[in-house]
């Protein structure tokens, strides 16, 4: 006799997927198209067919634990190719984002990041925080004295790092419960469905596995296999290498403030402001071409989720090399305005990253670990 299995729908997560962009579910009618279609799709229980029959049933619990969700990179290839128009990438992106708000605690702050109607109120909380700290500290001035642009004598580096330091390690704490969870959730279900038969965990071989997978994300090999939105490779490249060349120069400059005490501001003529200042033309430059490519895709759902990440990497850029390139235009006035609302784009990126769709980061990276550690192909 057949196993038999409860299905329990959820109603009100199938009506959270279309909320979310994947409005047109019920289109489905199962011709299995999307996973012949999908270039990266793996062969044993390829997606995304299996999540659009789970995602019609409703299954809450199944469906956010599924490692699959992730390794799709929503080329496009399935949504145009579907005979029907269910658009079976928005409907993965759409379980992403809810995957996210799941695993991320609290969860009232989830709702925030992904609720149009609390980014005011998201923005507010930097600005009002930065500026209370700083004014009981005494670390905050708001006539800073002399001539020469000072960023630190207006915002002192100490109450940046009052304001930052806790809230990294807030956000490291989130990333590593969220994953925790999401990684054992998978686990349980692949050994359930069959995806892997490894039960020992074997450090050596995750580092292995992790080490494979941060070189295809950072050759966007997986972008490049795809063919309806392969030039978003481009843009999410330029992005990705930002972000990332603007974390290895705020590492470098806090060993330089904090260990030679050597302070700002640097000259122009810097290796490490060179790098500052490609990194930061690269973020802006990537994100206005994903803007464009997100407008001129008409047939591709782009939701408050995707707009709030984008804006946030474009307004981190432009601050950035507005408030430098005032400061050597010796705007004094507007200088110290820029860099106190790019400090506050900075902060809640620190912060909302962990509930935002640019968690997907460790994720994504997460899932392709565990599938290339558990040999699945």
């Amino acid at each position: 006799m057949a196993e038999r299995y409860l299905v329990e729908p959820d109603v009100e997560f199938i009506n959270e997927v279309t909320r979310h962009g994947g409005g047109d579910l019920k289109k489905c009618f199962q011709c299995a198209t999307c996973s012949v279609a999908c270039p990266i799709s793996p062969d044993n229980r390829p997606f995304p067919r299996k999540e659009m029959i789970a995602a019609s049933w409703g299954l809450k619990n199944k469906l956010l634990a599924d490692g699959d969700i992730w390794l799709c990179h929503n080329c496009g290839d399935c949504s145009t190719l579907c005979p029907r128009g269910a658009k079976p990438g928005d409907v993965l992106a759409a379980l992403r984002i809810m995957a996210i708000r799941a695993y991320a605690k609290p969860k009232i702050l989830a709702d925030w990041v992904n609720d149009k109607s609390k980014l005011p109120i998201l923005l507010a909380i930097p600005a009002i925080l930065f500026i209370v700290i700083g004014l009981i500290t005494g670390l905050l001035d708001f006539t800073p004295e002399g001539d020469e642009i000072v960023h630190a004598k207006f915002f002192s580096t100490w109450l940046v790092d009052i304001m930052m330091i806790p809230t990294s390690f807030f956000a490291v704490g989130v990333f590593a419960v969220g994953l925790k969870n999401f990684i054992g959730d998978m686990h349980a279900q692949c050994l359930a469905d069959g995806r892997t038969t490894k039960t020992d965990v074997n450090i050596k071989e995750v580092a292995q596995a992790f080490s494979r997978v941060v070189l295809t994300i950072l050759k966007h090999e997986k972008f490049n296999e795809c063919s309806e939105n392969r030039d978003r490779a481009t843009a999410h490249m330029m992005v990705l290498f930002g972000f990332i060349g603007l974390f290895i120069v705020t590492g470098i400059f806090f060993v330089v403030l904090y260990v030679f005490q050597i302070h700002g501001p640097y000259s122009q003529l810097n290796p490490v402001k060179w790098l500052a200042n490609i990194a930061g033309v690269s973020l802006v430059i990537g994100s206005v071409l994903m803007i464009k490519q997100r407008l001129n895709k008409k047939d591709q759902v782009s939701t408050y989720s995707d707009w709030f990440l984008i804006g946030l990497a474009l307004m981190l850029g432009v601050t950035g090399l507005l408030t430098e390139m005032t400061r050597l235009g010796g705007m004094a006035g507007t200088s110290y305005f820029l860099y106190f609302v790019h400090l506050m784009f900075v902060w809640a990126l620190f912060c909302y990253v962990p509930f935002s769709k640019l968690a997907h980061l460790a994720y994504r990276t997460a899932a392709l670990t565990y599938t290339e550690w558990s040999q699945r192909k």
